[in-house]
């Protein structure tokens, strides 16, 4: 008796850890490259100590067979990996407006290795990056991904997980709700540099006397750091409604998954 309650502890410790370990390594602030492994290891493994008991009343189907188990094991990373990178894809469509805006305002060259992302990105990526993950976390998105992480056991517990077609669907939805973020935050600068390269456009064809790359430059240098604040204060606005709607987006397609006919 005592070596079966093991059994279905050290299972249910098993896949709990798997899911919780998913969202950790995806998930914003949690997966940043700036905090050790060692440390999101233990706290992977401090919140699997914290969810076990909370399902421990749900032991796990039979996993003595090891493809059974696998598969299970799977099913929970999906859970944590839909969880922690849905948000992460939302985020990173920031870059995408960092990345407009380095473009039309000719400091593309001016892009820097991140280490923490392991690519060259611009320096406005970097801090609209950065910004929205503080915000992120004035949110309590952090709270938020945990409590959709919790609500999970109550409709799927450990070892009952299984592969929604909703995923997909959310992923998909996501996809394209972080690119729209990018464009959204983006339009102001956009919209900006655009008249303003058409004006010296102008400039040059009807007074050719004038050096328009000269001019030009400065011109859109000054007008980038201007659109820098008015692109801020875009996402500021943009960002805390996509993040919320995300995340409800998310818990419904775990949900959906858990009750396919409801």
């Amino acid at each position: 008796m005592l070596e079966t309650l093991l059994y279905h502890h050290f299972a249910t410790f098993t896949l709990v850890l798997a899911r919780v370990g998913a969202l950790v390594m995806t998930a914003p602030v949690f997966s940043s490259k700036a905090i050790p492994l060692q440390a999101r290891a233990l706290l992977t493994v401090a919140l699997t100590l914290l969810c076990t008991p909370l399902v421990g009343g749900h032991p796990p189907a039979d996993l003595t067979n090891l493809l059974t188990f696998a598969r299970y094991l799977a099913s929970e990373a999906l859970i944590g990996l839909l969880l922690g990178f849905g948000v992460t894809l939302l985020i990173g469509g920031i870059q995408v407006t960092g990345q407009i805006v380095s473009q039309l305002g000719g400091t593309a060259l001016a892009d820097v290795f991140d280490p923490t992302l392991d690519a060259n990105l611009s320096v406005f990526s970097q801090i609209f990056y950065f910004l929205t993950l503080v915000m992120f976390l004035l949110l309590d998105g952090h709270r938020l991904l945990m409590d959709a992480l919790l609500d999970t056991y109550a409709w799927l517990p450990p070892g009952q997980a299984n592969l929604g077609t909703t995923y997909v669907e959310a992923i998909t939805t996501l996809l394209s709700q972080s690119f729209v973020l990018g464009i959204r935050a983006a339009a102001p600068a956009m919209t900006a540099l655009l008249l303003a390269t058409l004006v010296l456009g102008l400039v040059g064809r009807t007074m050719p006397q004038i050096n328009i790359l000269a001019v030009g430059f400065g011109i859109n240098s000054l007008l980038t750091l201007g659109c820098l604040f008015t692109t801020l204060g875009a996402i500021a606005w943009a960002f805390p409604q996509q993040a919320g709607a995300a995340i409800d987006l998310l818990r419904e397609a775990l949900h959906s998954a858990a009750n396919p006919t409801g």
